[in-house]
């Protein structure tokens, strides 16, 4: 029997077994014990197997795996070297299962390692949400979103440098904001603020670095915003919406900028292990908003605030 068997790390490389680059990312490099089915059960490694050139066996820990490894083992099956389709997977015991359809199985996939749905932050009064469909963005080739969206998929999720001048050579840095989340604290905080926000101080996109996305002027608009983030972030897949909003502007909020845009949302890994969340914005209409004098006027009125405060 032919038997080709690789594996994928947690964060998407390819490893051959026993090899040098596999016992590093296993953290042994002279195991005497079954590595490979360790890495599988408790490393979030994914073991990919082409059975006599008939059957591709994919086997993992739904629990531990990451989203980088998931998304290799989708890119390998694009173009799937079988016709049949066998997932092994560790629930309470090892369970299998066999498809006909690439495509199945990587629904299927995606379906075992989905972590438990989080809750979505929905409507408010100011504040409208109306969810479409990211995958459609591949099929629009006009759609300026649909480019961070392909290299999102080529990067399998991983954040690099390459990122951010992706979005500068294609002239969507403006309208780009980007948030971090840690294991031990799940509250995102502003890691990148573009300067195509209109409604933010120009000040803000400096100081705001490092602070919790409740910490914009309209706290409301924080929170809410911060609930969408949260919930990409855990479930490791993209989101596309149309947002309504009216947002409060300057410290006594008396002003209101009010815009409709669609906005992209996609969950990165870090090599630090810190978990990445990019917003991208494209603008629909020019919705009514006030003037550019009444948003520095407001922006000005906050600062005068803060000092004689």
């Amino acid at each position: 029997m032919e038997q080709l068997t690789v594996l994928v790390t947690s964060e998407g490389r390819w490893v051959l077994p026993g090899s040098e680059e596999f016992l590093a990312a296993v953290g042994d490099p002279n195991p005497d014990y079954d590595a490979v089915g360790f890495a599988v059960r408790n490393l979030g490694f994914i073991k990919y197997q082409v059975l006599d050139r008939l059957v591709t066996e994919i086997e993992l820990h739904p629990r531990n795996v990451a989203l980088p490894a998931l998304l290799a083992v989708e890119h390998q099956l694009e173009e799937p070297p079988t016709k049949l389709f066998r997932i092994k997977h560790l629930d309470t015991e090892w369970r299998s299962e066999i498809s006909a359809s690439a495509e199945h199985t990587v629904a299927r996939l995606r379906e075992l390692c989905a972590p438990p749905p989080t809750a979505d932050p929905g409507s408010t009064e100011r504040f409208r949400v109306e969810p479409q469909d990211p995958a459609g963005l591949l099929r629009d080739v006009d759609n300026p979103l649909r480019l961070l969206t392909q290299k999102w998929r080529a990067s399998f999720g991983q954040f690099d440098s390459s990122v951010i001048a992706f979005a500068i050579q294609h002239g969507l840095l403006a309208r780009l904001m980007i948030a971090g989340m840690s294991g031990h604290d799940n509250d995102p905080v502003f890691r990148f603020i573009g300067a195509g926000f209109p409604w933010l101080d120009p000040d803000y996109q400096d100081k705001a670095i490092g602070e919790k996305l409740e910490s914009l002027p309209d706290k409301n608009y924080g929170a809410w915003l911060s609930g969408f983030y949260k919930s990409v972030g855990k479930s490791g897949e993209p989101r596309l919406d149309r947002v309504t909003a009216r947002v409060k502007l300057g410290q006594a909020q008396t002003l209101t900028y009010q815009t409709r845009y669609d906005r992209l949302l996609l969950p990165w890994r870090s090599a630090t292990g810190e978990t990445f969340v990019s917003l991208s914005a494209r603008k629909l209409d020019a919705a009514t908003t006030p003037s550019a004098a009444g948003v520095a006027s407001a922006n000005s009125d906050a600062k005068k605030s803060e000092k004689s405060s």
